[in-house]
């Protein structure tokens, strides 16, 4: 695996607010903290801590929060396994279900004290084990602008195939999946699409060789893909907007999104392709050695409680994990929302014990076509 750009952000948080000298406002008493300190979480920019959030459990527990921040959901992995001997944080927030069994392997997470029974059984398939507790999911899938891919400039893809195809050529952008939680997903996703197609003869990184020499483009991450490259997104209201690509990966809900900020307006379109799209589902887990257990668990059952959890489709574009969980209506967040039938079928044990033979193909491949 890559070595990760890993920036941390150490940030006191100003959520002390909520904890005043009297209990007028409702607020519990800073002696929540039993002495060990605030409580420090290590994540990612997750866009669901707010202030407010992230406030609301201070007043309601007495623990003030220090976040730590790393780039993404690989880099909140590698700090871990950087600082295992002498722990930063208590409580790790974004890994997913391509960085989760890595984690629980090499040791780096505790068991938890969480009530998960209000959780969708179905997430849980995903792992109900003791060292990590799901806090929200989506399907990672690949996006396309309808504009664009019109029936006359491009056509709708059938088979990833079609995408190696010379209309294609150059109109692609993936984030890299050595740096990209997504990128990684939907190249996840593209070993259980080639394991279940027709041709034998042919795998996922054969598919992969040939997009490369068909042109497509690689990102760091995923904002670079889609904000800068991709045609069918908010990205055109972005400085340094190319457009050059009609298709890259994002989420199956991606274009509810835009519509949702958008009155109900959005060119962008998900492709639903039989395996072609991988079900993500973010975690948090107890650092292992890290200590303050107490609060830790406190806010991990703060994270899926109904007043955050089922908030996450508009504070952090990411549907909850609580059962019942629905899309809202308003501007068309659910309506341009596509759901797929069927998704990558990748056990979490599998991923983790051949990601990086996957990683290592994948990169082998990129490699050969800019030699």
């Amino acid at each position: 695996m890559r070595t990760m750009l890993i920036t941390l952000l150490l940030f006191l948080a100003p959520l002390s607010g909520c904890l005043l000298e009297t209990e007028d406002d409702g607020c519990v008493s800073a002696q929540g903290s039993g002495g060990e300190g605030p409580l420090r979480i290590l994540t990612y920019d997750i866009a669901a801590f707010s202030d407010e959030m992230l406030g609301g459990f201070t007043c309601n527990t007495g623990y003030e929060i220090e976040l730590i921040y790393a780039d993404d959901a690989g880099g909140i992995l590698e700090l871990l396994l950087q600082t295992q001997q002498a722990p930063q944080a208590h409580v790790a927030i974004g890994l997913d279900n391509t960085y989760l069994q890595s984690a629980i392997d090499f040791g780096l997470l505790a068991e938890h004290d969480v009530n998960t029974t209000h959780i969708d059984p179905t997430v849980m398939e995903r792992y109900s084990g003791p060292f990590a507790v799901p806090f929200d999911q989506g399907d990672v899938c690949l996006n396309y602008d309808e504009r664009e891919v019109d029936g006359e400039n491009l056509t709708v893809p059938t088979s990833l195939w079609n995408l190696t195809e010379p209309a294609w050529k150059g109109k692609t952008v993936f984030p890299s999946p050595l740096t990209s939680s997504p990128g990684r997903a939907f190249m996840a996703a593209t070993v259980s699409y080639f394991e279940n197609d027709e041709d034998e003869s042919t795998d996922a990184f054969d598919w992969w060789q040939a997009m490369f020499e068909n042109g497509a483009t690689v990102t760091t991450g995923w904002t670079e893909a889609y904000e800068i490259h991709y045609s069918g997104g908010y990205g055109a209201w972005v400085d340094g907007h190319l457009g050059d690509a009609a298709l890259t990966v994002s989420y199956c809900h991606s274009p509810g999104v835009e519509a949702y900020y958008s009155g109900n307006w959005t060119v962008s379109t998900s492709l639903l392709l039989p395996r072609a799209s991988f079900h993500q589902i973010e975690y948090g887990g107890l650092v292992n050695g890290g200590g303050n257990v107490e609060a830790a668990n406190a806010f991990l059952t703060y994270l899926l409680s109904e007043e955050v959890n089922h908030n996450m489709p508009v504070n952090n574009l990411m549907q909850s994990v609580l059962v019942n969980a629905t899309w809202p209506e308003t501007e068309g967040y659910r309506y341009h929302t596509d759901v797929p039938e069927v998704k990558a079928d990748l056990s979490t044990e599998r991923i983790g014990a051949e990601m990086d033979a996957w990683l290592l193909a994948w990169t082998h491949e990129k490699n050969e076509a800019e030699a």
